[in-house]
């Protein structure tokens, strides 16, 4: 990938959401973070291997055995699967996205591992289907954060009004989230990372977003920016860990006004415990816009974390055709 690709600040949101889950995977759903802690004493809790042992006599679900440090969750695999598609097509195409999806998670589908609900009932629907009969909407009633994985890339080849881009999040987000909640916490993750494309401060960008957000979010992401310094740890004790939107946004808020930099930022969320991948994938493309369009910089990931991600060069490929 070369420097002006890199440094450009699309790109560095979509590459700091692709890099923040693989460097996330290896503690993943791990929901003790005084274990994590007691891990990280003695070693980096990035790129970690996947290792049961990690998650025994604790709480968590060690659901990525067949991965290699570097590899993405499923929720990566999502935000890159729409890179390709906007490679390839130009402009989003409904049906095909839905056919690559199928394609994709789907019997005898490039990707292997664990796959979240949403991500199981939607080929489940698309199956059985032939292409013209795909219906606009084949998600679940599910509020888990697949709503957000495809978030930075929607917004980073986005060229139109924001009121264009919220429908263009709604139509996206319901293939596979068809839940009113899961909608407006993507529409509050595009708005906040559009904002900070547009050149916005983290803390404007963040508070403007909350506009979007919905009323039953509104009241969380409020108190999430509320908090006067970065605790993690805290925030997930009290928005919750889980899955779901509504635990998993606050604590993205929480970080993304704290921390001063990238690298913080993706441990801090890994610390947190829990549905690290899920959050990850906003989180690292916050962070990492914010730094490129505000230092023109590489948006702080670190070289040797773009490098340790295991599909590099289809994100640059994607990006350099974009």
């Amino acid at each position: 990938m070369n420097t002006h690709i890199l440094t450009h600040p699309n790109v560095a949101a979509i590459l700091g959401a692709l890099v923040a889950d693989a460097a996330s995977l290896g503690l993943h759903w791990l929901y003790d973070p005084a274990r994590i802690a007691e891990i990280e004493t003695n070693a980096d809790i990035v790129f970690r291997h996947p290792d049961p042992a990690d998650y025994a006599g604790t709480s968590g679900f060690f659901a990525h055995g067949s991965k290699l440090a570097g590899e993405s969750s499923g929720y990566g695999e999502a935000c890159l699967l729409m890179l390709k598609h906007m490679a390839k097509h130009g402009k989003f195409t409904r049906a095909a996205y839905q056919l690559e999806f199928r394609t994709h998670y789907g019997p005898g589908g490039e990707y292997t591992g664990y796959i979240d609900s949403p991500t199981r009932q939607t080929v489940r629907v698309l199956l059985p289907l032939d292409t013209e009969n795909f219906p606009e909407i084949s998600g679940a009633d599910d509020d888990q954060m697949l709503a957000l994985a495809t978030i930075p890339v929607l917004v980073a080849t986005h060229e139109d009004s924001h009121a264009v881009l919220m429908k263009r999040v709604e139509e996206v987000v319901r293939i596979t989230n068809h839940n009113d909640i899961a909608v407006s916490a993507a529409c509050c993750a595009a708005t906040a990372l559009q904002s900070l494309l547009e050149g916005k401060s983290m803390a404007q960008a963040l508070t403007n977003a909350i506009a979007v957000s919905g009323d039953i979010l509104k009241s969380s992401l409020m108190a999430a920016l509320a908090t006067d310094k970065l605790d993690s740890v805290s925030a997930a004790s009290h928005f919750g860990s889980a899955c779901h939107v509504t635990e998993g946004l606050p604590i993205v808020f929480h970080i993304a006004k704290h921390a001063p930099d990238y690298t913080t930022a993706i441990k801090a969320n890994i610390r947190a415990g829990g549905d690290s991948c899920g959050r990850a994938i906003i989180l690292g493309a916050l962070v990492a816009a914010h730094h490129a369009k505000q230092q023109n910089m590489a948006s702080s990931i670190p070289l040797s974390w773009i490098a340790r991600y295991r599909k590099l060069a289809a994100v640059a490929e994607a990006c350099e055709r974009i």
